[in-house]
């Protein structure tokens, strides 16, 4: 499975792409930073982000997206530039028919170090050890988008057999719910 990982910012994006393989072997295809100039108007800033994105799907056709769910941040101002850059990207998502799955921060520092509670350097250390790369992805955005790819390639087995679950179980309360509006009926 090919993931397209993406850490949202409309100063600066990350995007990484890593294949998974058997078990838990990833392999990075691509990484990078898109910039957006801090000067510019908002729209201009999300076409951008939204022209840079298209060219990533695209070119490396991904079968999943994976983005950083904003989670608490102290400065509103940063939070509403991740919670657009994060819409853009699922909106270029969704128009090629394409998957997205949000992650936490946490989550995604707990599957890559094994600690929620990691920090940007661990985060980095470990992705690069994962990976097999030679120099760290750098800056952080980078590092954390090929996490959220890591992240997604390990959490969607178990999310998926957890909804498989969910939706079996609803099924059976769904056909015992009406075995029951059944069996009430030919009592009365």
């Amino acid at each position: 499975m090919r993931v397209f990982g993406v850490d949202p910012g409309l100063t600066r994006c990350g995007f990484g792409v890593v294949d998974g393989g058997p078990g838990r072997t990833v392999r990075a295809v691509a990484v990078d930073v898109l910039r957006t100039p801090v000067d510019a108007d908002l729209s201009v800033r999300l076409h951008e982000l939204y022209i840079g994105v298209c060219e990533w799907l695209d070119r490396y056709e991904p079968e999943v997206v994976a983005i950083e769910r904003v989670f608490a941040q102290h400065n509103v101002r940063t939070a509403m530039g991740v919670a657009q850059a994060s819409g853009v990207v699922a909106l270029a998502a969704a128009q090629r028919g394409l998957p997205v799955e949000f992650h936490t921060p946490s989550e995604v520092k707990a599957a890559v170090t094994g600690s929620g509670r990691a920090d940007k350097a661990q985060v980095t250390l470990m992705v690069t050890k994962l990976l097999g790369l030679k120099v760290a992805p750098k800056p952080a955005d980078a590092a954390d988008a090929l996490a959220l790819a890591i992240c997604h390639h390990w959490r969607a087995p178990m999310r998926n057999r957890m909804q498989e679950a969910q939706a079996k179980a609803a099924e059976l309360a769904r056909v015992h719910k009406a075995r029951l509006a059944e069996a009430a009926k030919r009592t009365n």
